[in-house]
């Protein structure tokens, strides 16, 4: 997986958790169950990104693989 694909689900899960928090301040419904998917996005991005940390051998190679 490229370091792109990670970015774009960190992307994702902040704008969630934006709409979300709109969602939540305004106390319209589906608030909780936003929040809580963007931050499951943004958590499966972060350890995604744990994984390829750890796992590329160069770390020059790290944003192009």
């Amino acid at each position: 997986m490229k370091f792109k694909h990670i970015l774009v689900l960190f992307i994702l899960g902040s704008i969630g958790v934006t709409i979300g928090a709109l969602f939540k301040i305004q106390h319209w419904p589906g608030a909780s169950i936003i929040l809580a998917a963007s931050v499951c996005i943004e958590i499966l991005g972060a350890i995604m990104a744990v994984w390829k940390l750890l796992t590329v051998k160069d770390f020059s190679d790290f944003l192009n693989k």
